[in-house]
C-alpha cells in the first residue's frame, strides 16, 4: 500500500514544480543588436519620387528662389537635319541640274560619289541635283599641272635680287595710277569700310591691287571645275580642296549663284580680293545691303577685305614696316635686292597682311603699293 501512495505524492510534487517554472517571465535586452540569426521577411521597397530641390542661395545672389524640376529620363532623339525648301535654297538655278545617276568624267570616281553622299547627308542637298551638276564637271589638265609641277631641272635661280624681281611686278606706274583711280571711283565706300572696321584705307586698296590689279584680273577659270579637279584628280592637298568645294557649293546655294558661273584663279580664289570659298562664307559681307554677298562687286569686295583685316587683328593707324640698318634688331626681316640686302622692322599689322598670304615679299609689296597710292591720292 505504501508504494502506490508514494508514487502519487511524487507526481503531485513534480506537477507543482513545473507550473512554477512556466509562470516565470523571460526578459529580453533591447540593446542587443545582433539579429543575424533571426530570419525576417523584407518589407517591400517603396519607389522614391524625385522631389524638387531648392536652389542654394549665395550671398549677393539676386536670383529669386526657384526649384529644379525632377529629372525626366527620356530617350535622346537626334535633332532632324535642316531641310531647305529645295536643293538649292533661294537660287533660281535649283532645277537646272538633275540626274538619277552620276555620268560623265567622274562617273567612276569613288571619291566624287562619296563626296556627293556626304553633301546629301550633311547639308540636305538633293542627290539628283548634285548628280546632274557633277555630270557637267570638266577635268582641267592645266590645273593638275599647276598643282603638281614637274620636278625642277637645271640650276636654281639665284636668290640675289629676289625682292627686286617680286617688287617690280606690283610697284609699277600702272598699278599706282590705277590704284588712285580705283580709290577715287569708290571713295565713299572705302571711307565707310575704313571707319566701320578700323582699317587704314590705303591697305584695302593695296590688297585689291596686288590680288587682281583692281579687278582687271579676276581669273578666267571655272571655280567649280577647278575645285572638282583639285579634289578628285590631285593628291597633295585633295582633302583641303574637297573642303573648299564643300564651302563653294554652300556659298552658291546661300547666295544664289549659278554654280558653273563664278570665275577666278586656278586654285579656286574669287572676286576682287581673291577669297577662297571658306573665307567667303566666314568673312565676306553684304556691304551694299542688296541681300547678297558678291565679291565681284566693288562695294562688297571693299567691305569684305576690310572685315578680313579687322578680324585678323588690324591696328588702326599703326605702323606696318619701317626700314632699318640694324640687321640684328628684333622683328627684322631681310629682303634681297641686286644692290644688297634691305632690312625692315616689322610690326603686328605686317603679320596681319601675311595672314592673307604668308609671304614676307607679298606683305611688303602690299605695304609699299599702299603707301605709293596714298601719297599720290592725297
Amino acid at each position: 500500500m505504501a508504494n502506490p501512495v508514494y508514487k502519487r505524492l511524487l507526481k503531485l510534487a513534480l506537477a507543482v514544480l513545473l507550473a512554477g517554472c512556466s509562470s516565470k517571465p523571460v526578459t529580453y535586452h533591447a540593446d542587443y543588436t545582433d539579429n543575424s540569426s533571426r530570419r525576417t521577411n523584407p518589407s517591400p521597397v517603396k519607389k522614391q519620387v524625385d522631389q524638387p530641390q531648392p536652389i542654394q542661395q549665395y550671398p549677393g545672389n539676386s536670383v529669386r528662389q526657384t526649384t529644379i524640376p525632377p529629372v525626366n529620363h527620356q530617350v535622346y532623339q537626334p535633332e532632324p537635319t535642316r531641310q531647305y525648301p529645295d536643293s538649292y535654297a533661294r537660287s533660281p538655278y535649283a532645277n537646272s541640274y538633275g540626274a538619277q545617276t552620276l555620268t560623265g568624267t567622274y562617273a567612276n570616281s569613288t571619291a566624287a560619289r562619296n563626296f556627293i553622299q556626304k553633301m546629301v547627308r550633311k547639308h540636305s542637298f538633293s542627290e539628283s541635283y548634285l548628280n546632274g551638276l557633277f555630270c557637267k564637271a570638266n577635268r582641267l589638265d592645266s590645273v593638275i599641272r599647276l598643282e603638281t609641277p614637274a620636278p625642277h631641272k637645271g640650276p636654281w635661280k639665284s636668290r640675289l635680287g629676289s625682292w627686286t624681281r617680286y617688287r617690280n611686278k606690283f610697284l609699277t606706274e600702272a598699278h599706282i595710277s590705277n590704284g588712285v583711280e580705283f580709290w577715287r571711283n569708290n571713295a565713299d565706300t572705302i571711307q565707310r569700310a575704313s571707319l566701320t572696321y578700323g582699317v587704314d584705307p590705303e591697305y584695302i586698296v593695296g590688297i585689291i591691287g596686288v590680288e587682281t590689279y583692281f579687278g582687271k584680273n579676276f581669273g578666267k577659270t571655272c571655280i567649280f571645275d577647278a575645285l572638282t579637279t583639285l579634289s578628285f584628280d590631285t593628291y597633295r592637298r585633295s582633302s583641303y580642296f574637297q573642303s573648299e568645294l564643300e564651302n563653294f557649293l554652300l556659298m552658291t546655294r546661300d547666295e544664289g549663284f549659278e554654280p558653273r558661273e563664278p570665275r577666278g584663279s586656278w586654285a579656286g580664289a574669287m572676286g576682287y580680293g581673291q577669297f577662297m570659298p571658306s573665307s567667303f562664307r566666314r568673312l565676306a559681307v553684304d556691304f551694299n545691303n542688296d541681300g547678297r554677298r558678291d565679291l565681284w562687286h566693288e562695294d562688297d569686295a571693299i567691305g569684305s577685305v576690310a572685315h578680313y583685316f579687322s578680324r585678323s587683328g588690324w591696328q588702326f593707324h599703326n605702323p606696318v614696316a619701317r626700314r632699318t640698318s640694324d640687321a640684328n634688331a628684333p622683328a627684322v626681316i631681310e629682303l634681297s635686292t641686286y644692290k644688297g640686302n634691305e632690312y625692315w622692322r616689322i610690326y603686328p599689322n605686317f603679320k596681319v597682311i601675311k595672314k592673307y598670304n604668308n609671304s614676307d615679299k607679298y606683305a611688303m609689296a602690299v605695304h609699299q603699293l599702299a603707301q605709293a597710292i596714298k601719297q599720290r591720292y592725297y
